[in-house]
């Protein structure tokens, strides 16, 4: 019989979660009865970003069921922040593709499969995601599908294209999957952005990584034959959350621009963020005045626009506590 702690792996499937208890067994069900995985060898890898709940108990009583017939392993990272829990699992990764999936994240059944076709096409590609639906437990807002990008939804057509990493055009860290080299050859051990934290919506974790893959020269392509399905609870169109939501992916705007930039183009890109948010709030007010307390995706841009404006200041104030960027 194989051995499967040492075989070679071409997929290593990386899931990143914290209090995943109720929502990873129908992820890793979901993984289990992926289809055409018969040409190439995987495994799953659970990292838990220091849980208190029953997440490793959930992982051993897995394994055990599926113990002869696909790798499964346990990981746990306590520094917490989805930016530490993706670095330790490029680390543990032993496939030479990864693949993300946030645990509210549920593939269809070619999921696994589509990705790995898509690595043998286009070999110029370092990171690849495909159509993130968007799974409600209740109906959204009016006018949702403005600011549907921000909770990870994407359905972009069924064309493949390449993103446009300079203009901040990128995958979320949703249902991503990257070359390991691509990763493990540019992309920093700390990040600047350590990503969702208890409490906290810093945002910006998912892009910095791939913003150092691309400049490296890789590819960053959509591929519409992967398709995963985001669960999206009542309470993530909470006023609090979305408006917390905004202001995180608002703050990080600046670091991200920064990341590949020249030491002479900062102070253009601090005038511009500045000047650029300025404009778009003075237009959105003057667009959206009378609607700007009652209606919930309105407020959600504003909020946005904000954050994206005092983000030169929050990424100098922390420079200079020399600390990770948290809000």
């Amino acid at each position: 019989m194989l051995n499967l702690e040492t075989q070679k792996i071409d997929i290593t499937v990386a899931i990143p979660t914290y209090n995943g208890e109720k929502r990873l067994p129908q992820l890793l069900d979901k993984l289990f009865s992926q289809t055409g995985v018969d040409k190439f060898n995987w495994e799953i890898i659970v990292v838990d970003n220091n849980s208190s709940d029953k997440t490793a108990q959930i992982v051993s009583d897995y394994k055990n069921i599926w113990l002869e017939k696909l790798p499964l392993r346990y990981v746990l990272e306590i520094e917490q922040g989805a930016a530490f829990a993706r670095l330790r699992a490029v680390q543990e990764a032993r496939g030479e593709l990864i693949a993300f999936l946030d645990d509210d994240n549920l593939p269809a059944p070619d999921w696994l499969s589509a990705a790995y076709s898509f690595s043998l096409k286009y070999p110029q590609a370092g990171v690849w995601s495909g159509q993130i639906h968007g799974d409600f437990e209740v109906t959204p807002p009016d006018n949702f599908k403005s600011i549907e990008a921000f909770m990870a939804i994407r359905e972009h057509g069924t064309n493949p294209f390449i993103f446009k990493p300079d203009k901040l055009q990128l995958p979320p860290g949703a249902a991503l999957v990257v070359r390991k080299q691509a990763w493990s050859d540019n992309v920093p051990p700390k990040p600047k952005l350590s990503g969702k934290l208890p409490n906290i919506l810093v945002q910006g974790d998912d892009y910095e990584p791939l913003l150092y893959i691309y400049h490296a020269g890789w590819e960053i392509w959509y591929n519409p034959a992967m398709h995963t399905y985001h669960q999206i609870p009542h309470w993530r169109f909470e006023k609090d959350y979305l408006l917390k939501l905004a202001r995180g992916c608002g703050l990080c705007i600046f670091e991200l621009r920064l990341i590949n930039a020249k030491n002479w183009e900062k102070p253009i890109i601090f005038m511009r963020t500045i000047l650029g948010n300025l404009r778009r709030i003075f237009k959105h007010f003057i667009q959206h005045h009378k609607e700007l307390n009652n209606d919930i995706i309105i407020m959600f841009e504003m909020e946005f626009y904000w954050g994206s404006l005092l983000s030169p200041f929050y990424s100098l104030r922390c420079w200079l506590t020399n600390k990770t960027v948290k809000p």
